[in-house]
């Protein structure tokens, strides 16, 4: 194992009473569910050797573990985007330290733009399959066989056994394509026009890469997308960060709901 890591883990695990067997991954606007958790402890990214930090607003920085929904878990309140300038390498770091916590599954939840034009700001989306049009890699250099193998197949990206399991309980939940672009500027409604011909449903700048890097070392995952805005050029509104963090503040109690309830189905 990477000493890196390694260091990472024991410093972690020293701070904690319970191991996390579920990890959560809560994107812009979307932090709010970390207040829910019991008995929790809470540690600042920055407090972490190796750890990167997070420099986005609705994005606070810090590990919370403790107890939701019945699971014991570790929420990142906060994760890294490759715009920030983080490599997609050190997302695979931050992943693969879940791992040796012993997180089993990931839940990742994101704020997205809608492309499919039956989705509407406020929706909650099931993501079914990703594309990645970040054209950046976790796993691009030398492989460690310990965490997973040299090519991993990407050909199901979800657990379809939790996947399901969600779709019973909820089962007008919508469902779509997740598109992963670079950021950080908003799309041009040219290219919004161009990633619906290829099949995307949302479009965002993070989630993907967190995927791959979970997927190659043995991590199962579940993604929603909260739809905070519809993609440049579906309609005829400017876009900005603000808006985002008021729509995702404005369905918490929806998203609570679901959220909760996909952990409880495990």
């Amino acid at each position: 194992m990477n000493e890196k890591i390694k260091e990472t883990v024991d410093f972690i695990k020293n701070q904690i009473k319970i191991l996390p067997d579920i990890g959560l991954i809560l994107g812009s606007g979307l932090g709010f569910l970390a207040e829910k958790i019991e008995n929790s402890t809470e540690i600042s990214y920055k407090d972490i050797p190796n750890f990167p930090y997070s420099t986005v607003p609705g994005h606070e920085g810090k590990l919370v573990f403790g107890n939701l929904s019945g699971k014991n878990v570790v929420v990142l309140k906060g994760r890294f985007h490759l715009y920030e300038g983080w490599n997609p390498e050190t997302i695979k770091f931050v992943i693969y330290t879940l791992r040796e916590l012993g997180v089993e599954r990931l839940l990742i939840t994101n704020a997205a733009g809608g492309i499919n034009r039956d989705f509407e700001p406020g929706d909650v989306v099931l993501i079914k399959d990703i594309i990645n049009f970040q054209f950046r890699n976790p796993l691009r250099g030398s492989n460690d066989e310990y965490f997973g193998p040299r090519f991993p197949d990407m050909s199901s990206v979800v657990d379809f056994e939790w996947y399901e399991k969600v779709k019973k309980e909820f089962p007008n939940l919508k469902e779509g394509v997740y598109m992963a672009v670079l950021g950080p500027s908003y799309e041009t409604p040219a290219e919004i026009r161009a990633f619906k011909r290829l099949g995307a449903d949302l479009v965002g700048m993070s989630t993907v890469p967190e995927i791959i890097a979970a997927k190659h070392c043995g991590i199962k995952t579940l993604s929603f997308s909260c739809v905070t805005n519809m993609a440049a050029g579906i309609l005829d509104t400017p876009l900005s960060h603000k808006e985002v963090v008021e729509v995702a503040n404005r369905v918490k109690d929806t998203f609570s709901k679901i959220i909760l309830k996909t952990l409880e189905v495990l």
